[in-house]
């Protein structure tokens, strides 16, 4: 989300102690990557909030696809061409909403359920189902656009 590797490495720590001190608020019938997923994503938010109102002069992207692994193009006989193809579903995802962005990083890379993709981004599960479909929709449409669409 910092599109910045050495701030996403101090948020990932700092997210970790805040997990650490507020490991008693746990709830034990959720899965423990989901929650930390939410205080990683509050974090990131809120670290770009200050830059924001600070007005500080590096800027922090809320791109999720710079420091999220992109969903693995499918299967393809020529390895140049899936390549190709995933530099473009890299550029896509980059040009999609960030809700949307991460909704679909949730859903196809980490695996999460929609319930717990509405427990990270704090939506309710059919907002999260949502923010999946309209982003599958945009790629479509983005993919398509730069000629990966059905021959």
């Amino acid at each position: 989300m910092t599109r910045d590797r050495a701030l996403a490495e101090d948020l990932a720590q700092e997210a970790f102690v805040k997990a650490f001190r507020s490991l008693a608020a746990f709830d034990t019938s959720r899965r423990l990557s989901s929650w930390l997923f939410r205080i990683a994503h509050n974090t990131a938010l809120d670290a770009i909030r200050r830059s924001r109102s600070s007005g500080k002069s590096a800027e922090l992207s809320a791109d999720i696809a710079g420091e999220w692994r992109v969903p693995a193009a499918p299967a393809s006989p020529d390895p140049v061409e899936q390549q190709a193809l995933g530099g473009a579903l890299h550029t896509a995802l980059a040009r999609i909403r960030l809700e949307f962005r991460v909704a679909t990083v949730l859903r196809y890379e980490e695996g999460l359920s929609f319930d717990e993709i509405g427990h990270v981004m704090g939506v309710p599960a059919a907002t999260a189902r949502s923010h999946v479909h309209r982003a599958r929709k945009e790629l479509i449409r983005l993919l398509t656009e730069s000629g990966w669409g059905p021959s």
